[in-house]
């Protein structure tokens, strides 16, 4: 079969990961940065004999595919015995869990902080550092009880007050990471934040396992967001920390210390992050005791795979990478359905933007379907409103499909007041009609969409001007709103409550505001009833399926390619291959 694109941008899935719900649902993921030189040789890998895809026509597309043939095992992962090596997009070295922006910093996070709760496979949570947590009858008081005798790895105790020291630099008015603790209402969190108080009234430690958190207001996602909130030791994060005054804590964003299953040993940025396992690890001491986090791109991660440098890595799935992996003989293979969408977003601030017209016109004026089959396949589908049809809150009912249509969009840009100049570039009010768009570097994504988008944006009277960066420069026009369009994803948590729509939220950095979507947000995350919710979140979906704050591009799979002779992970839409690490066995 003639390959189509052969790698894979592990998307901006901004991965979330499962992003804290008090922060939102949604998590940013990308790809790119170039990996060191190898320098261990290998002799070639003799392909194994033909086997039967995986993947059928019948729709049967999901679940774990082992490995046919372990005998064909490389020399570099057989020997490699007490290190496991998972490849990625490049971290940005905020390891942090108040700052870090991109799903591979939450790797590193999640791999080195604990919280009161954890993500399970299905969505849901269960208790993790906490022994148990009360919740009164209104919803409006929580008793959070930690495990004793549980120790960060630098040896000091893990105490509630921890726990306490992270709600206050939340809370703090510099901060200026992805959460928005204000919006759980805790009581007396508006006065800190205000200077008003010096301390969160509504909490209060009863003794070094106790705290109780008081809100005075309750919602369906109090509980995990304040359970999902990782503790760190206030002695090492603390020491230079002042109200108002938080740059002590982001020097150590790449010098992280917590109570999880590895310890940072080193960072290289752009190569890798190395771990060693955390032998007073409270669930116990991981079984792998060498760990590390290795650079790779879509252009690199087949044949870091097949050579037996890496273990593991998240590849495009599309029928050609399935089959690619399958030859080798010696690769598990894990698709699963992604908690999580691509899209397209516009500045809102950008005034040709501003109309709805003009959204409209640029989404149906784009031909995603075919951009989508190019790098996909069966693997992926178009989607028309912000949530993965693996979710609870999924509809397509009442919903706008936007399909194909240049006719349709040329209309639409006519009745916005944007007419096409001697030049065929359409202009209003003395400007032309120009788009600078940004997307990630060497992404098969990126290389299906861009000439397609180029076409179809020229025949509708639009110069287009497109740049290729890497996915944290991606990020830092997007923080500091010096852009017009990108290209990115989201990855989701079960729950659809997220700041990314509503005005002035946490995850808004497109300047998007409605005040119907802000009405339906707040009301869907107070209702504690699921079906009640379902249909006030489909309410939501409607609106902005027919505002569209974005182009809304596409739902895929997710493939997770792992050497057969590692065992233990537990891989689902709704949980990262981090909380399992600890459960990972090397197999002879």
């Amino acid at each position: 079969m003639k390959k189509k694109l052969s790698s894979m941008m592990l998307i901006l899935l901004v991965m979330i990961t499962i992003l804290s719900a008090c922060s939102g649902n949604n998590t940013a993921e990308p790809a790119k940065e170039t990996p060191p030189a190898t320098t261990e040789t290998v002799e070639p890998v003799k392909p194994a004999e033909p086997v039967e895809p995986v993947v059928t026509d019948d729709g049967k597309n999901d679940g774990v595919f082992p490995a046919s043939d372990m005998s064909l095992n490389p020399a570099p992962a057989a020997n490699r015995a007490d290190t496991l090596i998972i490849g990625m997009t490049a971290p940005n070295g905020t390891f942090s869990p108040f700052f870090w922006s991109t799903v591979y910093d939450k790797y590193v996070v999640e791999t080195v902080f604990d919280s009161f709760l954890e993500v399970q496979g299905d969505g849901t949570y269960k208790e993790s550092l906490a022994e148990s947590i009360d919740v009164s009858d209104d919803g409006l008081k929580y008793i959070f009880k930690l495990k004793k005798d549980i120790k960060y790895s630098d040896g000091t105790p893990v105490t509630v007050k921890d726990f306490l020291f992270a709600l206050k630099v939340l809370h703090d008015p510099t901060y200026d990471g992805e959460s928005d603790i204000l919006s759980l209402k805790i009581a007396g969190g508006q006065n800190f934040y205000d200077g008003k108080a010096k301390d969160i009234s509504g909490v209060k430690v009863i003794d070094d396992n106790t705290i109780e958190i008081n809100v005075t207001e309750k919602t369906a996602i109090t509980k995990d967001s304040l359970g999902d909130i990782p503790l760190l030791p206030e002695a090492y994060y603390g020491k230079g920390y002042a109200f108002g005054k938080l740059d002590s804590i982001k020097e150590l964003n790449d010098k992280p210390i917590g109570s999880g299953k590895y310890i940072v040993k080193s960072y290289a940025a752009g190569q890798e992050v190395v771990f060693v396992a955390n032998p007073d690890y409270f669930a116990g001491a991981p079984k792998v005791k060498n760990l590390i986090f290795k650079v790779t791109t879509d252009d690199t991660k087949l044949a870091m795979l097949q050579a037996g440098e890496i273990d593991m890595d998240a590849v495009t799935v599309n029928e050609d990478n399935v089959e690619e992996l399958q030859s080798y003989g010696f690769i598990d293979v894990t698709i699963t359905p992604t908690n999580g969408y691509g899209y397209i977003a516009f500045n809102h601030k950008v005034a040709k933007f501003a109309d709805v017209k003009v959204r409209q016109a640029l989404t149906i004026g784009l031909n995603r379907a075919e951009i989508v089959e190019g790098v996909y396949g069966k693997f992926a589908d178009v989607i028309n409103v912000p949530e993965s049809k693996v979710g609870w809150a999924y509809t397509e009912e009442g919903v706008e499909t936007y399909d194909f249509d240049i006719e349709k969009a040329k209309s639409l840009l006519d009745e916005a007041g944007w007419v096409v100049g001697t030049d065929g570039i359409r202009e209003k009010d003395g400007k032309k009609f120009k788009i600078e768009f940004s997307a990630t570097a060497d992404n098969p994504v990126v290389e299906s969409l861009l000439p397609i988008m180029t076409k179809n944006y020229k025949e509708l009277g639009i110069d287009i001007s497109p740049e290729t960066l890497d996915f944290n420069a991606i990020m830092a026009k997007k923080d500091a709103g010096t852009f017009e369009m990108y290209f990115a994803a989201w990855g989701l948590t079960p729950d659809p409550d997220n700041t990314v729509y509503t005005s002035d939220g946490a995850q808004n950095d497109i300047g998007y505001s409605n005040a119907k979507v802000d009405e339906l947000m707040k009301k869907g995350k107070a209702e504690l009833d699921q079906e009640k919710r379902k249909e006030i979140y489909k309410e939501m979906y409607q609106e902005i399926n027919k505002d569209l704050p974005y182009i809304f591009m596409y739902q895929r799979r997710d493939m997770w390619a792992v050497n057969g002779r590692i065992t233990g992970f537990d891989l689902t839409p709704y949980k990262h291959f981090t909380f399992s690490l600890n459960k990972v066995e090397i197999s002879k």
